[in-house]
């Protein structure tokens, strides 16, 4: 008889309660004969505790990256050649600052010598502008379709020179330059230009203008004191002859308290030079020996330079300046009379006894002079206890008197003296 085998195969009835073994070992096979064919599970991945957004699709991003380098080339295009354009001017504006700066220690300390021109040029250098002005102006009709039509406009151009003057950006021109010109541009020495140049005020009586940059900070050129200059003293003419930007010429003071006929202006008192000045250097600076502006270039003798070259003090021209910038206008004291250097000729024309003076040709009625007693063919001869050698001298003392103060003149009549009392008044717009 046979035994039995000790291990027979597991029947359902040898399962034991606890079917997890037997179910397992199943599933493992089950598994593996399957693992090729079957698909592959999808795990379920916990909620996350915000809200979730599908992500964009890759074409998504490649279209935005392309706009995005799209729109920062144009802008590139736009922004960088401006950008470039001001980091130039400032590099040069520095440069140039830098060097002034430098200049004008060394002129403090430095003696006199054949380098020092170099030196001065230098420094005023940043402070030199040129002007450019556009006037429009529309032409008569000439025929019956421009009558009906009209006629274009033309626009004219000019040119001239100015100086700044202070850190806030005022410069000072001559009035003859911007006269009447519809835009105003003002080209600084590193080649930048500023338009829309404001005029703070204008003064005829000096052939003055006053303008106003904005920006800055700008480096201003110093003012000198006209009243100590020379003759044979050196000055420096700079500005922009025909448009040449920054010409810089030498030269001598040829005489001071010029009285220039060549021009109509009521305040002639100029400083003469033989530097050279053509068109174009109107209202740039006459510099000392010091970079100091001890003048404004106003006028040549003749179409070109012949040597003969005019130029308002500066003693006048701060004044001036201080002036329109407070006011818009120069404030100035008034008498009211038409007057005649008295000379040799004149002395001996309307028989006087004073070879000196300042001829009473014309007294306005009720004005200051009239009403303190001035008369036709006075000779005055004294002004505030300052005696009146000639007519130019007698209007800038009455011109600088306060308005609304009390002067005393002294005036010779009929081979006598007599003193009046006069309140100065304001001069008139409408004569200047």
């Amino acid at each position: 008889m046979s035994s039995p085998d000790r291990n027979p195969p597991p029947s359902s009835e040898n399962v034991p309660e606890n079917r997890e073994d037997g179910l397992l070992g199943a599933r493992v096979e089950e598994l593996s004969a399957n693992r090729d064919s079957a698909p592959r599970p999808i795990v379920a991945m916990a909620p996350a505790s915000g809200p979730r957004y599908a992500e964009p699709s890759r074409p998504s991003l490649l279209r935005l990256s392309t706009w995005t380098l799209l729109v920062a080339m144009l802008l590139a295009l736009l922004v960088l050649p401006k950008l470039a354009e001001q980091i130039q001017y400032s590099v040069s504006r520095g440069d140039q600052r830098a060097k002034a700066e430098v200049a004008r220690q060394v002129l403090a300390q430095f003696p006199e010598s054949a380098t020092r021109l170099a030196y001065v040029a230098k420094s005023i250098a940043p402070s030199v502008v040129g002007i450019e002005t556009a006037q429009l102006s529309a032409p008569l009709p000439t025929d019956e379709r421009e009558l009906l039509f009209g006629v274009p406009s033309l626009r004219t151009e000019g040119m001239g020179s100015g100086v700044i003057i202070d850190a806030e950006g005022h410069v000072v021109t001559n009035n003859h330059v911007i006269d009447q010109a519809a835009q105003i541009t003002v080209k600084m020495s590193d080649g930048s230009k500023i338009r829309d140049v404001k005029v703070v005020g204008r003064d005829p009586l000096t052939d003055l203008a006053l303008l106003k940059m904005e920006g800055g900070p700008f480096l201003p050129a110093p003012w000198g004191d006209s009243s100590t200059l020379e003759v044979g003293d050196a000055v420096l003419a700079v500005g922009n002859p025909f448009g040449l930007d920054r010409t810089v010429t030498a030269g001598i003071v040829s005489a001071t308290g010029r009285r220039a006929q060549i021009s109509p202006l009521a305040h002639q008192d100029f400083l003469q030079t033989d530097a050279a000045i053509n068109p174009g250097n109107s209202g740039g600076p006459l510099v000392n020996m010091q970079g100091e502006v001890v003048g404004i270039n106003t006028a040549i003798y003749g179409r070109q330079n012949l040597g003969i070259s005019f130029a308002i003090p500066s003693q006048i021209a701060k004044k001036v300046c201080d002036g329109l910038r407070e006011n818009g206008r120069v404030v100035r004291g008034w008498l009211g009379v038409a007057m005649l250097d008295v000379n040799e000729a004149v002395a001996g024309q309307f028989d006087l006894q004073e070879h000196s003076g300042a001829l009473v040709t014309e007294v306005i009625p009720r004005s200051p002079a009239d009403k303190a007693g001035v008369r036709r063919y006075d000779v005055i001869v004294e002004w505030n206890g300052q005696p009146v050698t000639a007519s130019a001298g007698l209007s800038r003392a009455v011109a600088d008197t306060e308005v609304g103060s009390t002067a005393t003149i002294v005036v010779a009549r009929n081979k006598s003296r007599v003193e009046l009392d006069v309140q100065v008044g304001e001069r008139p717009l409408q004569l200047e």
